[in-house]
């Protein structure tokens, strides 16, 4: 029914912008546009990109404090190493999640092979802001193969189930407060509704091709993410000639939000604090690679 369906509220365009040692991405939020959508701090998407040999490019040492990190691979590799010791490496379809929690400090560099002989670059980064009373948790680490990621088939789409339930489909990666991260792939002129939960803010981002989201059918295209109203059960989406998204959704934390570069507290004196512990060491340091 028509009165179930979520009606889209805002479009923001992404926006070129760089991080790290230079890298570009796109990036729907943080910008002038839009700040955030609690309970999510921001979103990157790195690429689509061919790379020459000694070109690619990563986000060497750096800490992080207060939220989480999800890095999601379409192309490429990146190696992950941090100051609790994990080391790993994702590459097309994993997915690795990172929960700063009280402090943290990491590397995402690209893999060897890729800085030496070049390739296609594709993924995002989004980052989730934790609750208050999870600010200052022990930080953890989860990494996820491409095959340990559910997928579910609805008519002529794709559901791949990064985090939450779709289709009576569970995904295997545990969240601090209750998410959704779908990859939606949908065929030409396939219509898909999306059940979400009620409490879920949700929003979209349109990685490839055209659709029509929302009650309204609203027409959105590459690199632009879709923001829904909260009352509806069911997100709504007619590809075009082919439609490729990411559907994210979560429980809003209504907390205060005061952020500065990699910290996200509650007030300025946990900013503060999260700078002095960082630069005294608290966080740690990264362990000498392994060989």
């Amino acid at each position: 029914m028509v009165e179930s369906l979520r009606s889209v509220v805002r479009v923001v365009n992404g926006v070129v912008t760089h991080e790290g040692e230079g890298f570009q991405v796109r990036r729907p939020f943080p910008t002038p546009a839009l700040a955030d959508f609690d309970p999510f701090l921001l979103l990157d998407e790195m690429g689509p990109m061919s790379l020459a040999p000694g070109e690619a490019k990563g986000a060497p040492d750096h800490p992080h404090r207060g939220f989480e990190t999800v890095t999601y691979m379409l192309a490429g590799r990146m190696d992950h190493r941090d100051s609790q010791g994990n080391q790993g490496s994702i590459g097309p379809g994993d997915v690795q999640w990172m929960t700063a929690g009280a402090g943290v400090v990491h590397s995402e560099m690209p893999a060897k092979e890729l800085l030496e002989k070049g390739g296609w670059m594709h993924g995002f980064q989004l980052w989730v802001n934790l609750p208050k009373k999870d600010k200052m948790m022990r930080p953890r680490y989860q990494e996820i193969p491409t095959e340990r990621i559910p997928k579910v088939q609805v008519d002529r789409s794709v559901v791949r189930v990064i985090a939450g339930e779709a289709f009576d489909v569970r995904a295997v990666i545990e969240t601090r407060t209750p998410l959704l991260y779908f990859h939606v792939t949908m065929a030409p002129a396939a219509r898909l509704q999306l059940p979400v939960p009620y409490d879920h803010n949700v929003f979209a981002y349109v990685t490839g091709g055209r659709g029509r989201f929302g009650a309204e059918r609203r027409v959105v295209t590459e690199g632009t993410a879709v923001l829904f109203g909260p009352h509806g059960a069911d997100v709504f989406v007619e590809a075009g000639s082919s439609l490729d998204f990411l559907l994210i959704g979560g429980v809003p934390l209504r907390e205060p939000v005061v952020r500065y570069g990699p910290f996200v507290m509650n007030t300025k004196d946990e900013i503060a604090q999260a700078f002095a512990d960082f630069q005294s060491g608290k966080m740690g340091t990264i362990p000498a690679e392994r060989a």
